[in-house]
């Protein structure tokens, strides 16, 4: 970076004192020069006094709330790159600050790792632009000079992370960068000289790159953003621009690509959230509701073994209640990165013992037995997060001692498997029939019929082990038989 890019001022916009206090800690460390306003009308009034090459807003803030804001920007200051902060209940807000210039966004509440990478990336851009500016700058140069400035320009245009494409005045493409031809899979190179259409088969997209290149948008901030899918759930959104020759006539489009499959995935998960605690938390609390006023109505007239059978049974719904929730938080915590961090050494016979050891008295409950079976020889020290190993062979047990008749039998096996680590948890409960293999994995799945309709649950104990697993770099997978019993198994690898 060069001149007033050598150290990035970033403007950070947001009503909670603690936001603009961390952020302003992060981002002094990262080399960066950081301005705080606690409401819109501040954020703006510093934006005129003071060189900002970022903006970190809040979305939700009294008074002139984040998009408008967002507009005032893109209006007198469009080079400055913005940063929305979403809360979890905004994702269709963060997804229309995207449509309406915004660069990126970044969930609340983040970790400060989630912060840093985001700063770089648009850090990153910020120095892109800036050569490109440079360039622009030297177009005049010499005719090395020029061939020079040409091999550069293609450089940054290959190297962008979004897809490019640029056409000519009847809708061919006359230049693509890597990232489109791998967004639509094909190699290379290959898209020159087709119409836009073949290649892209959405037809208002196609209408809008028409007319674009055929001059109809004199006004750039009159061109729409478009938002299509592709093939496999692939969510893209398309920003299109004239190109303009010397004399200020159109000579084509130029039409970028951004991924936004992450962001309609949050909103999925937003949704089947709000979906499953609405369905999962108005039972158990409408029936703790309905006993404990059936308590109080006949206290004075039922036997105290009533009494405390009806309060046992609300305290049952209320742990469920809390399970479910603990639940939905430690898959939150997954999703969000911010698990398997504790890295130390330790002897995985040890904490599965103890965890073994734990689990045996909810075996016990029903009659069944539990067993650790451990190679002859020592296994090595592992090095991974005891807490993840603790939560993934805890899951997989209760899995089993749920799905396992009474007198069954299950057993925990660790060995060696060349360079991994092997653990097994085995039972001979009811098993699974093979075409509910594939889901077992899913949030929320749970397999029922007439054997474990019965049985309470949340769906999310084989979820969060998958993610644990992945986490850690090892894989499970799944072995089972209808009334036989199921053997789950994880891979870990460990150094030579």
């Amino acid at each position: 970076m060069k001149a007033d890019t050598d150290t990035i001022k970033v403007l950070v916009i947001d009503d909670e004192s603690g936001i603009r206090e961390g952020s302003e800690r992060i981002l002094s460390r990262m080399g960066c020069s950081v301005y705080g306003a606690s409401n819109g009308e501040a954020g703006l009034a510093i934006l005129k006094t003071k060189k900002v090459h970022l903006v970190l807003l809040d979305l939700k803030m009294p008074g002139m709330d984040g998009m408008e804001v967002l507009r005032r920007i893109q209006a007198d200051k469009p080079d400055i790159l913005v940063i929305v902060i979403t809360g979890f209940a905004t994702v269709e807000t963060a997804i229309e600050a995207m449509k309406q210039g915004a660069y990126d966004f970044i969930p609340k509440p983040f970790e400060p790792d989630q912060l840093r990478i985001v700063i770089n990336r648009a850090k990153e851009r910020i120095m892109l632009q800036a050569e490109a500016a440079k360039l622009a700058r030297e177009r005049r140069r010499t005719l090395a000079d020029l061939d020079m400035e040409k091999s550069r320009i293609r450089t940054i245009i290959e190297s962008l992370p979004s897809g490019l494409v640029v056409t000519n005045t009847e809708g061919s493409i006359v230049l693509v960068n890597p990232a489109f031809c791998h967004q639509i899979g094909l190699q290379p190179g290959t898209c020159i000289g087709g119409d836009f259409s073949d290649y892209i088969e959405d037809e208002n997209l196609a209408q809008l790159v028409k007319d674009i290149c055929r001059g109809r948008y004199v006004d750039f901030e009159e061109i729409p953003t478009y938002e299509f899918n592709m093939a496999e759930d692939k969510y893209f959104l398309a920003r299109g621009r004239p190109v303009l020759g010397e004399r200020r006539e159109c000579l084509g489009a130029m039409v970028t690509f951004q991924d936004v499959t992450g962001m309609k995935v949050l909103d999925r998960l937003k949704s089947e959230f709000v979906a499953k605690v609405t369905h999962e938390l108005r039972s158990p609390l409408s029936t703790i509701h309905e006993q404990l006023a059936m308590v109080l109505r006949e206290m004075a007239e039922e036997e105290a073994g009533t009494d405390q059978h009806l309060i046992s049974r609300a305290k049952e719904k209320t742990q469920g209640l809390i399970s479910t929730i603990g639940d939905l938080l430690d898959l939150s915590r997954i999703e969000a990165g911010n698990v398997c961090q504790e890295r130390r050494e330790f002897k995985l016979e040890e904490l599965a013992a103890s965890v073994v050891d734990f689990m045996k008295a909810r075996a016990e409950a029903k009659k069944q037995t539990l067993t650790l079976e451990l190679p002859a020889d020592p296994l090595p020290m592992f090095s991974s997060d005891p807490l993840a190993l603790e939560s993934i062979i805890g899951n997989l047990v209760a899995n089993a001692i749920n799905y396992t008749q009474e007198k069954g039998a299950i057993a925990v096996r660790i060995d060696k498997a060349g360079d991994n680590v092997r653990m097994e948890v085995a039972d001979n409960g009811f098993g699974i029939e093979p075409k509910y293999l594939g889901k077992i994995f899913d949030r929320f799945y749970r397999v029922k019929n007439e054997k474990t309709r019965f049985l309470t649950g949340t769906g999310l104990g084989l979820p969060i082990v998958k993610g644990l697993v992945d986490s850690l770099g090892g894989s499970i997978s799944v072995e089972s038989e209808p009334g036989k019993g199921s053997t789950f198994t994880v891979l870990f690898p460990v150094p030579r």
